[in-house]
C-alpha cells in the first residue's frame, strides 16, 4: 500500500459518519461493570480541555506514519503529519477537514457524525453509542464505537490506561480503526500532555483550491 492511499483510508474512515443508535444491553452485571467504566471515561472526557501529543499511525502491512496531535475541546484537533505528508486533518468545532495539497482537495463531514466525536465532545453521552471490551487488566479500559446497523463504517476502539495524573486518572493511549474490508490502522500516542495552553490559531488552515488560495478554515 503507498503512502497516499494509506492516509487516504485513514482519514476517510476517521472522518467518516457513525450513527449515534443504542447498542445492544448485555446482561445486568456487565452492563453495570461498564457502566462504571464509561463514567470513568466521561469523567476524563470532561476533565480534558487540552492534549497534546505526539503519534504513530501504522497500517495492517506494518507501515507508519508519525505526526504531531493536538486537540481543544469541544471540537478543535488536528492531526499534523511529518514533512513530506500532503494530507492534513482539522475539526475547527463543527466539522472535520480533510485537506489534501497534493490534488487540491478539501473534504468536510459534521464533527457529530464522527468516531472521532467521542473525544471531541465531553458533553455527549457514551453510553447511547459506545461499550466497554474486555481487556483482561483493570489497569486498561477499551471502549468500541460501532454501529451494528451500518457495517460499511467499521469500528474504532479507544484504548485509556489508568494514571493518577492525568485528568479523572485516565490517559488515552490510542485507538484502532477496522474498516469494513478488515483494513487496520492503529494510532500510539505518546508524550502527552494535557490541559495546556492551545490557541485557536493552531486550528487554522490555508485553503489550496485556488478560487480559495489564502483563506483559513
Amino acid at each position: 500500500m503507498n503512502l497516499k492511499t494509506q492516509l487516504t483510508r485513514f482519514a476517510a474512515f476517521a472522518l467518516a459518519p457513525v450513527a449515534v443508535a443504542g447498542l445492544a444491553v448485555g446482561a445486568p452485571a456487565i452492563a453495570q461493570s461498564s457502566s462504571s467504566a464509561l463514567a470513568s471515561v466521561q469523567s476524563h472526557l470532561k476533565s480534558t480541555n487540552s492534549m497534546t501529543a505526539n503519534f504513530v499511525q501504522t497500517d495492517r502491512n506494518g507501515q507508519r506514519l508519525s505526526g504531531q496531535l493536538t486537540l481543544k475541546r469541544p471540537g478543535k484537533i488536528r492531526f499534523q503529519y511529518q514533512k513530506g505528508v500532503p494530507l492534513l486533518i482539522v475539526g475547527d468545532g463543527s466539522s472535520l477537514t480533510m485537506i489534501d495539497y497534493e490534488v487540491k482537495q478539501v473534504q468536510r463531514w459534521p464533527v457529530k457524525n464522527s468516531p472521532l466525536g467521542a473525544l471531541l465532545d465531553p458533553d455527549r453521552d457514551l453510553s447511547k453509542y459506545a461499550k466497554i471490551m474486555p481487556t483482561g487488566n483493570d489497569d486498561v479500559l477499551s471502549v468500541e464505537v460501532k454501529d451494528p446497523k451500518r457495517p460499511e463504517y467499521g469500528t474504532i476502539t479507544m484504548v485509556f490506561v489508568r494514571d493518577r495524573a492525568a485528568p479523572g486518572g485516565l490517559r488515552l493511549r490510542g485507538w484502532v480503526a477496522l474498516d469494513s474490508q478488515n483494513n487496520r490502522t492503529r494510532i500510539d500516542l505518546s508524550n502527552q500532555k494535557f490541559n495546556v495552553v492551545v490557541a485557536d490559531s493552531a486550528f487554522k488552515w490555508t485553503d489550496p483550491r485556488p478560487k480559495q488560495r489564502g483563506r483559513a478554515g
